[in-house]
């Protein structure tokens, strides 16, 4: 990174300044004694700005590499290193890719860590092309000129701070980010990558109201970041449509919701004026931005203009507790030392190679021992001369027919042979090092550094795994052919017991379309496809038009693995022969995992049959209980749910009968709130339709009255608020008094001023609800 950036782009030694975390002492000895840097121009930074992260996945520390523009960009007492000024600009990274985090904050050791080394190309434009900033640089001008057009042509200023100028910015930066987001496979969700996504639209939707733009504009947005990128990226027109559709939905979804958190909001501020408080909580704040996804700095620069604020220090409390509940909820433990860093002691020099498209057993030689110690045992990871009986560790040899877990595929099992042991290998992972990890337990005698080992997988679960993956790469051309080009793979597993894929699709499959897709899946197994691998440069696999996983990276050369004319993918796992070894497919189960992505289970051969014939046990069961055949079960399910939903009817009847007798009692219970009759009780067993109908006859009988009645139904408990002409007239508000009494039931809902209902599942909190309803709604009321 320095050697490019003093050498082949020619900045000035002098006007670069290395940044190092905190606790890295390595990387600072590095720069000072190898680069040769002064120690006091590296700099030290906490995990803030030297530990990169984003979303889940890869991360650790990092070493950045900062250029000095000059006085004429900042000279103020923020404009030095680590300071918050425009005048020292990072333009490298070197980040040192050391753990995984899970997107809760669990940090596990990696596998196999690597340096990634990332160079800030439009930060270096900047620097380069001696511009304000990167919305100055002439590949990003053309579509910060599109966000001011569309906001009614306002001017903009790259050094002015005005509103409008730095929601420009926000604009421009998240759609960009957003577009290539989407085009690699990540989509809106409420966890890890997904999330910033979803924050970034959210985001940008909210900064394009500010600047007055009306209805949907990102997708617009989006086709002009598209035009400026297609020659570098051309799958963004590939991908055009699927990403535009996707921006679309959830900025729409958004819109909704912010309109939404707006009521919600005012609903919150009417309390506070009737209280005489000046903070809002930071609990009802956490519930507008968890609950709502109303942004929490909206809920503040709302709050602050008309004279309020927001408890931040009680946000961060319940965001902190939000945040420990669920990393709590996900703690995981390493398998059998998988993540050990014991693995980079090993010489470099020593490498694996899989030899196990074609065979299923080899002869090598063992080239490293590790003793893996497991939960609960004493002493660490080590590495060892010599595995003993009943020692659980890793075996690595030269060569092996063992494919390890990679690409979704899980990894072989089976045993290593020796003269003198026997090992029983469990699972297969990729190390340090361009290594193959045997990772199981010694079963009998012991094994020694250097000497020769026959490995042989089970045939019988490698089948099985192989039959199961290609079945997927038929699945996944078949979802093409039914649903569209826009489908991606968006994750996958495979082991000898079935398939499943995730693909990028924004609703539900409908059952023809999994038939068609299952029905197409074993039309091509019947076919007798030849299924061939090939190597090839990248260049010439795209050319041939294999699908690959967009976001995956790629070498010079790929495997290609062909499945006749139907199928071409870029894969390195192991797969039948001919499409026919599969025998056959079958979907289980198809649902949704995350917005936009869909998951289908599936099943294949022997698996198969044996789903088949636990149905058919399944079905003459019932049959049996049925006092049926197994063909009469759908006439006798129809037959009882029809007598079923009579005598249902017939109940809910009765009960509301019995309830309309309650009316006058409840007539009696009536309150006056500020001039308005409040009528506030619960009920048992009374469905949502019959609380309706008792809250239309209690309203036809009294005149200017709120009616709030909710029902303990087990469960779950049912509300319905209703409010006649007078004393809508006066203020009251069925839809807001839901949204605020709703919660005490566990649940939500909302609807007009004159009608709302909700339902949630704890009865429990009814007596508070009512409680509750008598304070909103005098909250609400005009004081006579």
């Amino acid at each position: 990174s320095w050697e490019f950036l003093t050498e082949v782009v020619g900045l000035d030694p002098n006007r670069l300044y290395p940044s190092v975390y905190t606790e890295d002492e390595e990387a600072f000895a590095i720069w000072r004694d190898e680069i040769g840097i002064a120690p006091e121009r590296i700099y030290k930074f906490g995990k803030a700005d030297n530990f990169w992260e984003h979303g889940s996945g890869p991360c650790g520390p990092c070493s950045e590499i900062y250029y000095d523009r000059g006085e004429k960009f900042g000279n103020g007492p923020e404009d030095v290193m680590g300071g918050e000024g425009d005048r020292f600009m990072e333009v490298w990274n070197n980040v040192f890719s050391q753990f995984n985090n899970d997107g809760h904050g669990h940090y596990t050791e990696l596998v196999q860590k690597n340096i990634d080394t990332g160079m800030g190309l439009e930060r270096l434009a900047v620097v380069v092309q001696d511009v304000g900033s990167i919305f100055d640089v002439d590949t990003i001008k053309m579509l910060r000129d599109h966000v001011c057009k569309l906001a009614g042509g306002i001017s903009y200023e790259a050094e002015n701070t005005k509103e409008s100028d730095i929601s420009v910015r926000i604009v421009v930066d998240h759609i960009r980010s957003t577009t290539f987001m989407i085009s690699d496979g990540i989509m809106p969700s409420n966890e890890g990558r997904g999330y910033v996504l979803r924050r970034l639209i959210r985001r940008a939707v909210r900064h394009g109201r500010k600047l007055n733009i009306k209805g949907s504009f990102l997708p617009e947005l989006a086709s002009t970041v598209i035009e400026e990128s297609k020659d570098g990226y051309p799958e963004l027109i590939e991908k055009k449509d699927f990403i535009l559709n996707v921006i679309q939905q959830e900025e729409e979804k958004f819109d909704k919701t912010y309109e939404q958190g707006l009521e919600i909001l005012a609903s919150m501020e009417k309390e506070l004026e009737a209280s005489g408080g000046k903070m809002l909580s930071g609990e009802n704040a956490f519930r507008l931005y968890d609950t709502y996804g109303f942004p929490v700095d909206s809920t503040k620069e709302i709050l602050e203009e008309r004279g309020y604020s927001i408890d931040e220090d009680g946000f961060e409390a319940a965001m902190k507790k939000q945040r420990e509940t669920a990393r709590n909820s996900r703690k995981t433990t390493n398998y059998m030392g998988a993540d050990a860093t014991i693995y980079e002691e090993i010489d470099p020099k020593l490498q694996s190679v899989f030899v196990g498209y074609d065979t299923f057993q080899a002869k090598s030689r063992s080239i490293a021992l590790v003793h893996l110690v497991s939960e609960g045992e004493d002493g660490e990871n080590a590495l060892v001369d010599a595995l003993t009986d009943g020692m659980t560790g890793a075996i690595i040899t030269e060569e092996t027919p063992f494919y390890a877990t990679m690409g979704g595929q899980i990894g072989d099992k089976g045993t290593i042979e020796s003269k003198n042991g026997s090992f029983e290998v469990r699972d297969t992972l990729h190390v340090a090092g361009n290594k193959i990890a045997h990772i199981g337990q010694v079963t009998r005698g012991m094994f020694t550094l250097g000497e020769q080992v026959e490995l042989v997988v089970d045939e019988k679960n490698r089948k099985d795994i192989c039959r199961n993956h290609s079945a997927t790469h038929l699945l996944q051309k078949a979802l093409r052919e039914v649903l569209g080009t826009h489908v991606e793979q968006a994750g996958s597993y495979q082991d000898a017991d079935r398939t499943r894929f995730d693909f990028s699709h924004f609703q539900a499959m409908t059952p023809q379309e999994l038939k068609e897709v299952e029905d197409l899946v074993n039309e091509k197994i019947q076919e007798e496809l030849p299924v061939g691998t090939k190597i090839m440069s990248l260049e010439d696999a795209r050319k041939s038009g294999a699908m690959a996983l967009f976001g995956e990276k790629y070498g010079d050369e790929v495997r290609v693995v062909t499945m006749g004319d139907f199928s071409t993918e870029l894969c390195g796992g192991t797969h039948v022969k001919n499409t026919v070894e599969i025998g056959s497919f079958k979907i289980v189960s198809e649902s949704g995992i995350a917005a936009g992505v869909r998951r289908i289970e599936a099943l294949t051969g022997r698996n198969v049959r044996s789903y088949f014939t636990k149905i058919e046990q399944e079905m003459q069961k019932a049959a049996e209980k049925l006092k049926a055949s197994p063909a009469e079960l759908t006439d006798k399910i129809a037959h009882l749910q029809e007598q079923l939903k009579k005598l249902q009817s017939e109940n809910e009847s009765l009960k509301r009968k019995e309830a309309q007798k309650s009316l006058g009692d409840l007539s009696e219970t009536a309150k006056d709130v500020n001039g308005t009759k409040l009528i506030a009780a619960s009920l048992k067993g009374v469905d949502m339709n019959g609380l309706r109908d008792l809250c239309d006859s209690l309203k036809q009988k009294e005149k200017n009255a709120v009616i709030v009645l909710v029902s303990d139904n087990g469960d779950k408990a049912q509300l319905v608020v209703m409010a006649d002409a007078e004393a809508v007239k006066k203020g009251a508000h069925a839809g807001n008094l839901v949204k605020q009494i709703a919660p005490k039931i566990g649940g939500g809902g909302g609807g007009r001023p004159d009608m709302a209902q909700a339902g949630g599942k704890n009865p429990s909190g009814i007596a508070d609800a009512l409680k509750e309803a008598e304070a909103a709604l005098s909250a609400q009321l005009i004081h006579e």
